[in-house]
């Protein structure tokens, strides 16, 4: 099976001094570049995929800005393909779904950056265009969120949007991951 691995935003403004840190970022991203160089080693197709925020009031990947840059952990390396985007769904006005058809890819694997947000809305989108989703559980990271005067932390932020995951794909960790590809062969 030909399978691809999109890494979502992990970008320096989500980092500890960034200017949205998320709770366990630096964790997440650990196992991240785990999984980037298990791809790297045998040739599999990975995508790093960067949001560069354009509205008017953004306070966050600014372009131009040491904050909008690809977390040194996972660093870009010249050749690989990185996706540009302004939306939260990554698929959104991008270059994306082309890319993955181009590589003939049926199942992807993903990890990233904001799991309530970017993460969950590129899931949901590759899921509905027939792709089978592996979403990496331990190689995401998101933030506390407020609801009108509920503070809900980020811990239970991801646990519930990991659940909701199940509808779209498999949830696995990390080890999970690198085991069974070493298992198949990575195209």
């Amino acid at each position: 099976m030909n399978i691809a691995l999109l890494m979502i935003d992990i970008q320096n403004d989500y980092f500890p001094g960034g200017k949205m840190e998320l709770e366990g970022a630096l964790p997440a991203a650990k196992k991240a570049a785990a999984l980037l160089q298990c791809f790297r080693e045998h040739g599999g197709r990975h995508i790093h995929i960067q949001h560069e925020s354009r509205k008017p009031g953004t306070t966050f990947f600014i372009p131009g800005t040491e904050g909008i840059r690809i977390h040194d952990l996972v660093a870009h390396f010249e050749g690989e393909p990185i996706v540009h985007k302004q939306f939260p769904n990554s698929f959104r006005e991008t270059d994306l779904l082309e890319q993955l058809q181009n590589w003939e890819i049926e199942r992807v694997v993903i990890c990233g950056m904001m799991t309530h947000m970017c993460v969950d809305a590129t899931v949901r989108a590759a899921a509905d265009l027939g792709f089978k989703v592996t979403i990496v559980e331990d190689a995401c990271a998101t933030r506390q969120l407020v609801y009108k005067e509920n503070i809900v932390p980020a811990q239970q932020v991801q646990a519930a949007f990991l659940a909701a995951f199940k509808s779209y794909g498999t949830l696995m960790t990390t080890e999970e991951v690198i085991s069974q590809l070493g298992a198949e062969k990575i195209h």
